[in-house]
């Protein structure tokens, strides 16, 4: 699992010239599934996202999570953190899990940080997307499980 995690001021997803969701302040959250990662990780990486401290207080310093801040969450699916590029220019993708096995995964962690208190939109699934946001600071973090237990490391 890879998680690409962007501090937003604001956030949307159009699909097909549609608008399908839309936040205020808080996180844009691309999510790849690869093909071993189970539920237990999906609630992992809800859990730490929602309680990363990358939000600033009164000083401006990051030492507000997501819950502490009242922001909320946009999730959009995206397969393509998982790309392989170590041979030729094109990209390989066998690293991500197929969408019968990805799409549960992307839901569980949508549902858990739901559960935490977050607001949460989401883009849709396997849909060609519009995403348009406003980068706040910048500031963005890539979390990803380690190769070994499954535990989530930032990057």
């Amino acid at each position: 699992m890879k998680a690409v995690i962007q501090r937003v001021r604001r956030a949307s997803v159009r699909v097909a010239g549609e608008e399908v969701a839309t936040i205020g302040r808080g996180l844009v959250i691309l999510l790849g599934i690869g093909h071993d990662d189970q539920e237990a990780l999906a609630d992992l990486f809800a859990e730490k996202t929602a309680h990363l401290r990358i939000f600033p207080n009164e000083a401006g310093k990051f030492d507000r999570s997501l819950l502490e801040s009242g922001g909320e969450a946009l999730v959009v699916s995206q397969f393509t953190l998982l790309a392989d590029l170590r041979r030729g220019r094109r990209p390989s993708f066998t690293a991500a899990a197929p969408p019968e096995r990805a799409a549960p995964l992307v839901d569980r962690f949508v549902a858990a940080l739901r559960a935490l208190g977050v607001p949460t939109a989401t883009g849709i699934f396997g849909a060609m997307m519009e995403v348009e946001l406003v980068n706040e600071g910048p500031v963005t973090i890539v979390l990803e499980s380690a190769e070994l237990g499954g535990e989530p490391r930032v990057k």
